[in-house]
C-alpha cells in the first residue's frame, strides 16, 4: 500500500495515528536540526517533519530531496506547534519514521504554485507539470463535477446518451473541416465532425426522442481565447417539441448548474431578446447585461443639424453614455480614439462629448454644432452632470454597431463593470435564417441548412430570403454565447427549397446529404436541438478569461500542441501508404 491517507485528509483528531502518505515535494526548508517538507498530492498539502536528534540518517536523506521528487513516507500524526491557518491540514504534521524516494525529479522549469513564474508557452510545453498546480487542477475538477451534474440532470429528463462517429463525411457548409485520409480508400477522405448535427437528427428519425452526448467537435478556424480547434459540446436533440419546450428545459438545466456549482439563483424565467433588438441596443448577438451603456441612436439630433460632414453623410450615428467619465483627460480620450482605430475594431474615428459637473458641455465637434444641439444630446442620452458621451458613425449600421459594441465592452472593462462573480443570462431568438457571405458571394445559412424558418416568414423565402427569421435560439451569459440551437426542418419539400436558396443543385444536395434526405422519407418527427459549449460553460463558472485552462491538453493560438509537437510532418512511408504527395512550393 503506497498510502493510507491523502495529503489533504488528516486533521487534529487524527493525532497519534500511524499513517503512510505519498506525493510530490512542494518545498523543503532546514531549520536548525529539523527539516520540514511540504508534501503535495491532488487533495492538498501536509507538512512532514524530520528530526536530526531522533534519526540523523533519515534527516540527512530528507535534506537531499528536491522539488517535485515523488516520495512515500511513514510516520505519526502530531499537533503542529506553529499552525498554518491557510491550510486545511495546518493544525497537524507528520513526524516521519521512514522515507522512500519513489522517483527523483529534475528541477522543474517553473514553480508549481498558483502564482507561477512560468509563461503560457513554457507551461503549455510542460503541461503535465502545469496540471499539478492547484488552480489548474481545480478547473478540471470543476469540469468533472459539471459533467456529472449535466449527465444526471439529462438522465432524469429521460435523455439517452449515444456516441456518434468521429470519422464522418465532409460538410463544407460552415467552418472548415479537419480531414483524414483513408488508406483503404486511396484519394478519399473522412472529416472530423464540426458537430454531430446530422447524426443526432437521424437518431430522432430512429425514434430516440431524447438524445444527448458529451461530444468532441472539430473546426479548422482561426483561434481566440474562447476557441480551440477541438472542443466539447453538451449536444442534445429532442422530438415532438417546439421552441419553448427546448428553452424551458435547458433553462432549468442552467439554473440547476448555477445553483449547484456557484450557489447562484438564476431568475425563475430568463429574459428573451430578439436578434434585431440585441443588435440595436448592444451591437452584439451576445450582449453583456452586467452593465448599462445601451446604444442611443443619434441620427435625428446630429444628422443635418450642423456642419460636420462625417455625420451628415452617415447612415448610422450612435453613442454610449459613460457614467462619471467627463473628467477624462485629452490623453485618455486620444487613447480611446486609437483603440477604435485598431484593425481589430476598424473604425475611422471617435467623437466625444463631456457633460461637465458645472453644467457646461465640451466636445470634439464643438465648432460644428450649436450649444442648443449639444444640450439636446444630453437630453437624448439621459446624461447626468459628469457623464461622457462617446459617438461613432458609419455608412453600414450593423458594422458600426459592432464597432461601438467593442468600445462599450472596453469601457466596461476599464470601469470594472464586468464582474466575473455576477451572472446575467438571457436567450437571443429570431436570428436571420441567412447571412450574406462576401467570400462566397451568396447567401449562407446563419446556423446550418437544416434550421427551420419562422412559419410566419415562409412566404418570403422565394423573393426575400434575407428577411426570413429562423426558429433559432442562443443561450448567452455575461456576453458569451454558451449554447445555441434551433428547430429543424423535417419536411422534405421545405428542405429542398432551403437547399435551392443556398445554391445547392439537387445532385449536390443528394451527394452531401442524401442519407438525411432519404431518412426523412420514412416518417421524420418534428424535432429540435441545442448544444452548450462545455469548455465555455466551465470557464464562466471558474471565472477564467480563456477556455484553455479548463482543458487538460489545449492547443496554443496557432493551433499547435507544443507539448506533443503537433501537428508535425509525416514519415514518407506513411505518405506513400496513403498515396499522398506533399507539395509546399510557393508557386501559384
Amino acid at each position: 500500500m503506497y498510502r493510507t491517507n491523502t495529503c489533504g485528509e488528516l486533521r487534529l483528531q487524527d493525532a497519534g495515528k500511524q499513517v503512510t502518505l505519498s506525493g510530490w515535494v512542494q518545498r523543503s526548508r532546514k531549520m536548525g536540526g529539523m527539516t520540514f517538507v511540504d508534501l503535495r498530492d491532488r487533495y492538498g498539502i501536509t507538512q512532514l517533519v524530520f528530526n536530526e536528534n531522533d534519526n540523523a540518517d533519515l534527516c540527512a536523506e530528507a535534506n537531499k530531496l528536491g522539488r517535485e521528487y515523488c516520495i512515500q513516507v511513514e510516520g505519526v500524526v502530531n499537533e503542529r506547534q506553529s499552525k498554518n491557518a491557510n491550510l486545511p491540514t495546518g493544525d497537524i504534521e507528520i513526524t516521519v519514521t521512514k522515507l522512500n524516494v519513489l522517483s527523483e525529479s529534475l528541477t522543474p522549469p517553473f514553480t508549481i504554485e498558483d502564482n507561477t513564474d512560468g509563461g503560457d508557452d513554457i507551461r503549455m510545453k510542460y503541461r503535465y507539470l502545469d496540471l499539478r498546480r492547484p488552480c489548474v487542477r481545480k478547473n478540471l475538477e470543476l469540469r468533472h463535477r459539471m459533467t456529472i451534474l449535466i449527465r444526471n440532470f439529462l438522465d432524469s429528463k429521460d435523455f439517452i446518451e449515444v456516441e456518434t462517429p468521429i470519422l464522418i463525411g465532409s460538410t463544407p457548409e460552415g467552418a472548415r473541416d479537419f480531414v483524414v485520409p483513408s488508406r483503404m480508400n486511396p484519394g478519399q477522405f473522412y472529416a472530423l465532425p464540426q458537430s454531430p448535427q446530422t447524426l443526432k437528427q437521424l437518431l430522432m428519425v430512429s425514434g430516440f426522442d431524447r438524445y444527448f452526448q458529451i461530444a468532441k467537435c472539430f473546426r479548422d478556424e482561426d483561434l481566440r481565447a474562447d476557441r480551440q480547434p477541438e472542443f466539447t459540446q453538451i449536444d442534445c436533440e429532442m422530438s415532438f417539441v417546439d421552441q419553448d419546450d427546448v428553452i424551458n428545459l435547458f433553462e432549468d438545466m442552467a439554473r440547476h448548474l448555477f445553483k449547484e456549482v456557484r450557489g447562484v439563483e438564476l431568475p425563475a424565467k430568463l429574459p428573451q431578446m430578439t436578434w434585431a433588438e440585441a443588435m440595436r441596443r448592444f451591437g452584439s448577438d451576445k450582449p453583456d447585461l452586467r452593465f448599462g451603456m445601451e446604444f442611443v441612436e443619434l441620427m435625428d439630433v446630429l444628422k443635418g443639424t450642423g456642419e460636420f460632414g462625417v455625420f451628415n453623410s452617415a447612415e448610422y450615428i450612435g453613442g454610449i453614455c459613460v457614467p462619471g467619465c467627463a473628467g477624462y483627460t485629452r490623453k485618455q480620450l486620444d487613447q480611446l480614439t486609437d483603440f477604435v482605430k485598431r484593425p481589430q475594431v476598424g473604425a475611422k474615428g471617435l467623437v466625444w462629448v463631456k457633460f461637465n459637473e458645472d453644467g457646461t458641455v465640451k466636445s470634439s465637434i464643438d465648432k460644428f454644432y450649436s450649444q442648443e444641439v449639444m444640450l439636446s444630446l444630453k437630453e437624448k442620452v439621459s446624461a447626468n452632470a459628469g457623464d461622457l458621451l462617446l459617438i461613432m458613425s458609419g455608412d453600414n449600421a450593423n458594422k458600426t454597431r459592432v464597432q461601438l459594441c467593442t468600445l462599450r465592452l472596453e469601457m466596461g472593462d476599464r470601469l470594472g463593470l464586468r464582474d466575473k462573480n455576477k451572472f446575467e443570462c438571457l436567450w437571443i431568438i429570431d436570428f436571420p435564417l441567412f447571412e450574406w457571405s462576401d467570400e462566397e458571394q451568396r447567401l449562407m445559412s446563419t446556423h446550418h441548412p437544416f434550421t427551420m424558418p419562422n412559419p410566419d416568414d415562409i412566404p418570403l423565402l422565394e423573393e426575400h430570403p434575407e428577411r426570413v427569421r429562423a426558429k433559432a435560439y442562443d443561450f448567452v451569459c455575461n456576453g458569451i454565447e454558451v449554447g445555441g440551437g434551433s428547430l429543424r426542418i423535417h419536411d422534405g419539400k421545405l428542405q429542398e427549397k432551403m437547399f435551392n436558396i443556398l445554391g445547392f443543385t439537387p445532385e449536390r444536395a443528394m451527394a452531401q446529404f442524401g442519407f438525411l434526405i432519404n431518412a426523412f422519407k420514412y416518417g421524420a418527427p418534428p424535432h429540435a436541438g441545442l448544444a452548450f459549449g462545455l469548455d465555455r460553460f466551465v470557464s464562466i463558472m471558474a471565472g477564467l478569461d480563456s477556455i484553455r485552462d479548463c482543458i487538460a491538453f489545449p492547443k496554443n493560438n496557432s493551433g499547435r500542441d507544443v507539448m506533443l509537437d503537433a501537428p508535425s510532418p509525416l514519415d514518407p512511408k506513411q505518405l506513400d501508404e496513403l498515396q499522398i504527395k506533399v507539395d509546399l512550393s510557393q508557386e501559384k
